[in-house]
């Protein structure tokens, strides 16, 4: 990381604040003003992709995350004020401000008390960021031997500074994953999305078996427990008994997948007898491969 004294020393510009951040804006000089001033005083003009490249670095780190977190929350539709707020952990005036400037940038459709939706820009550079994220995601766990649990964090610093040349490359070596590892779709580099099963293990009935696709959790802890008992994409369980109340899903084990991530070794064995909390069982995904009549 770079020091910041070293950098005032050398005339660089100041790094924004939390308070800058969390309202969108940016004392540093834009990408064009960056530019200009190299040109009026002597010095090479950054290049197109240079260019590009600082531009994309700061939206990512602030508009960037309020795309993401906009098209996690309701894709096509409305995410309220107070939904981006939790999920990004600042203040709902933050938000609003935030949304303003992101309105007059064409980035979203955004009125008060009504929440905002994703225009079409916006909508490609939620995706585009996604697709970065995803794929990061998937080397750090397949080539690198991450586990699933560590990588988001990681990922969220990479997806801000790798270009787009950086992302198909590391696509093509990857051979095209249309899923990543926790098995998110990954968005396709036109925008599309590949179509996915999304049945809760939460709604599945006594006897039937599931196979699970899907994790809506980037909790270290959800993730870490689920894998060391077996539950992760390409598993398969079939529900013995539903507790009474309804809270508590008992659940065997038929196929356990293995050979992945530092833990795998230490997953459950196939015919494993597990229990599982209604709210667990809603956020695994996947589709009944064995239905009851």
């Amino acid at each position: 990381m770079a020091n910041p004294a070293a950098a005032r020393d050398a005339g660089a510009a100041p790094l924004p604040s939390k308070e800058d951040v969390a309202a969108g804006s940016d004392p540093r000089p834009s990408p064009s003003q960056t530019a200009a001033s190299s040109s009026l005083e002597g010095g090479p003009a950054p290049s197109h992709e240079e260019a590009a490249l600082s531009a994309d670095a700061q939206l990512s780190s602030s508009t960037g995350d309020y795309l993401k977190t906009i098209w996690q929350l309701a894709r096509d539709g409305s995410a309220s004020t107070g939904d981006i707020a939790r999920e990004l952990g600042v203040t709902a005036p933050s938000v609003t401000g935030m949304l303003g400037k992101m309105n007059g940038l064409g980035l979203v459709r955004y009125q008060p008390y009504r929440g905002a939706e994703l225009s079409p820009e916006g909508r490609r550079e939620a995706l585009r960021l996604v697709r970065r994220h995803r794929l990061l995601e998937t080397f750090m766990i397949t080539e690198l031997g991450f586990g699933w649990e560590e990588v988001h964090a990681e990922a969220e610093l990479m997806e801000h500074v790798v270009s787009d040349d950086f992302t198909e490359r590391l696509a093509a070596h990857l051979g095209e994953p249309e899923f990543d590892p926790h098995g998110d779709p990954i968005p396709r580099a036109d925008g599309s999305l590949p179509a996915a099963p999304d049945t809760p293990l939460a709604a599945l009935r006594q006897g039937e078996r599931f196979r699970v696709h899907r994790v809506l959790s980037q909790d270290r802890e959800v993730l870490g427990y689920l894998e060391s008992i077996g539950i992760e994409p390409g598993s398969e369980l079939t529900l013995s008994l539903w507790e009474p109340g309804g809270h508590l899903l008992r659940l065997q084990l038929t196929v356990s997948r293995t050979g992945r991530g530092p833990s795998a070794s230490a997953a459950a064995g196939s015919g494993t007898e597990l229990a599982l909390s209604r709210e667990l069982a809603a956020v695994v995904l996947g589709k009944v491969v064995d239905r009851k009549s």
